[in-house]
C-alpha cells in the first residue's frame, strides 16, 4: 500500500498515461511516430527525481516539471508529450487508478480476516455464553453467534468496498473544463475521433468506462464513496475490537499474547488487549478521515477549485494506508484468538441477584428451552449461504498470515 501511493507509482503512472495518449492520437491520425513512442515507453520507469524536484521548485508546477523531466531523456518525443492535455489528465486518472489499485490491495486482506472469523464462528457455534445487553447479562448467546456480529458487518464492508472499486471509472480525456475543446481543436472538430481517444485511452488504462460529465476534475464524490466504505470499516474494526477488550476483561477472550510478551512495566503479569487497542486506535482515525472528502466535494466551485489538491494528498493516502494496516493487525488478532471455555462456563453459573433479592442463575432462567436457544443454528446458515460465496473470488489469496511487528 505504500508503494502504491508512493511518488515512483504516481509519477511513473503519469509517463504510462502520456504514452497511452500518445499511442491513441497516433492511431487516430496524429503526426507522431513509431520512434517517439518507442522513446517515451524506453524511458517510463527512469525518472530523474532531483531534477523534477528542481524543475518543479522553477515552475511551481508539478506537472508541468515531470513534462520538462521526461522531455529531457525524450528529446525526438518531447514536442508530443502532453499533447492536447490538462494537468488533470494524468492527475486526476492516476488518482483513479490508484483508488482501484487500492481497493484491490485491501478487499484480499478484507477477505482473510472474514475466512478466519468465519472459522473461529464454525468452531465456536454451539459453545454457550452469556449474552450482554447495555453489557448487563442477559439471555444465553454462543461465543460463535457473536462472532456472527462481527462477520455480518464485515460483510458488508466488503460488499460497500466492492462496489466502491466497480463504480470508479477513468475521468478520461476531456481537456481543461471537460468540453474536450483542445481534442477537437486537434483533430479539426471531428467528433468521432475525439470519442474513440477516449475510448482508446480508457481501455489502455484497465477501465471499462470513463465518467461522461466531469469539469476540469472527476467528482469529488467519487472520493466521498471510496473513504465512506474504508470509514465504514473502521466503524466496524472498533466495534469488534472493543468486544475483544471487553470479553478479555472478563478473561473469556483473548487476542494473541506472545510468549515473553511483557502487558505493563508496573504490572508484568497484565495481558493488555494491545493489539485491538491499537485497532481501536486507528479505526477512529479513519472514521475521523472521512470529514476531509465531504467538505472538499462540497466547496469545489463551479468547474473546480484547487484547494482539493493539498487535502487529497492527505487524506486519500492516510485513509487507505490505515485501512490497510487496520486489516493486517485484525487478522493476526483472528488468527490468534483464545477461548477460556471454563471461564466462560463459570460465569454462566455465577448467581446473580435481580432486583427482587432472589438469587437466580441464567441457567434456572433458561432450563424450559436449550440454553443458548437457536444461536448455533443460523451460524452454520449464515457461514454457508453468506459468507462463504462472497470470499470465492479471494480463494487463492487466502493463505497469507500476518506477522506483526511491534
Amino acid at each position: 500500500m505504500a508503494y502504491n501511493f508512493s511518488d515512483r507509482k504516481k509519477f511513473t503512472t503519469w509517463r504510462k498515461l502520456w504514452i497511452y495518449l500518445a499511442k491513441a492520437e497516433k492511431v487516430l491520425g496524429l503526426p507522431i511516430t513509431d520512434a517517439q513512442i518507442l522513446e517515451m515507453e524506453s524511458h517510463e520507469m527512469d525518472i530523474d527525481f532531483a531534477m523534477a524536484a528542481e524543475e518543479e521548485r522553477k515552475l511551481r508546477h508539478d506537472v508541468m516539471a515531470h513534462v520538462h523531466t521526461f522531455a529531457h531523456c525524450c528529446p525526438t518525443a518531447a514536442p508530443i508529450i502532453h499533447l492536447g492535455a490538462t494537468s488533470c489528465y494524468v492527475g486526476d486518472n492516476t488518482d483513479l487508478i490508484i483508488l482501484r489499485d487500492g481497493f484491490d490491495i485491501l478487499l484480499p486482506k478484507l477477505a482473510r480476516v472474514i475466512d478466519r472469523l468465519a472459522n473461529f464462528a464454525e468452531k465456536y457455534a454451539d459453545l454457550p455464553t452469556l449474552g450482554f445487553t447495555h453489557y448487563q447479562p442477559a439471555q444465553l448467546t454462543t461465543v460463535g453467534k457473536r462472532a456472527c456480529l462481527w462477520l455480518q458487518d464485515l460483510a458488508m464492508d466488503m460488499r460497500n468496498m466492492q462496489r466502491a472499486h466497480d463504480d470508479l471509472r477513468f475521468r478520461g480525456v476531456k481537456g481543461t473544463t471537460g468540453t474536450q475543446a483542445s481534442f477537437l481543436q486537434l483533430f479539426q472538430g471531428d467528433h468521432d475521433k475525439v470519442e474513440d481517444l477516449e475510448r482508446m485511452v480508457t481501455e489502455m488504462a484497465g477501465f471499462k468506462k470513463a465518467y461522461l460529465v466531469t469539469g476540469q476534475t472527476y467528482s469529488r464524490k467519487v472520493d466521498v464513496d471510496c473513504l465512506s466504505s474504508l470509514a465504514s470499516l473502521g466503524a466496524t474494526v472498533h466495534k469488534i475490537c472493543t468486544d475483544i477488550r471487553l470479553l478479555a476483561n472478563l478473561k473469556e477472550l483473548e487476542e494473541p499474547f506472545e510468549k515473553e510478551q511483557i502487558g505493563s512495566s508496573a504490572m508484568p503479569y497484565k495481558r493488555n488487549p494491545m493489539r485491538a487497542e491499537r485497532c481501536c486506535s486507528l479505526a477512529r482515525h479513519l472514521v475521523a478521515l472521512l470529514a476531509d472528502p465531504l467538505q472538499t466535494a462540497s466547496v469545489q466551485w463551479l468547474e473546480r477549485t484547487l484547494d482539493d489538491s493539498a487535502n487529497r494528498r492527505i487524506s486519500l493516502p492516510e485513509s487507505f494506508l490505515t485501512a490497510d494496516i487496520i486489516l493486517s493487525t485484525l487478522q493476526n488478532i483472528s488468527e490468534g484468538l483464545v477461548v477460556y471455555p471454563k471461564v466462560i462456563e463459570r460465569h454462566i453459573r455465577l448467581p446473580r441477584e435481580d432486583p427482587s433479592g432472589c438469587h437466580t442463575g441464567p441457567q434456572d432462567l433458561h432450563r424450559p428451552c436449550s440454553p443458548a436457544g437457536k444461536a448455533s443454528i443460523p451460524v452454520t446458515r449464515f457461514l454457508s449461504e453468506e459468507v462463504r460465496p462472497l470470499l470465492e473470488p479471494y480463494r487463492a489469496k487466502m493463505d497469507v498470515k500476518i506477522e506483526l511487528e511491534l
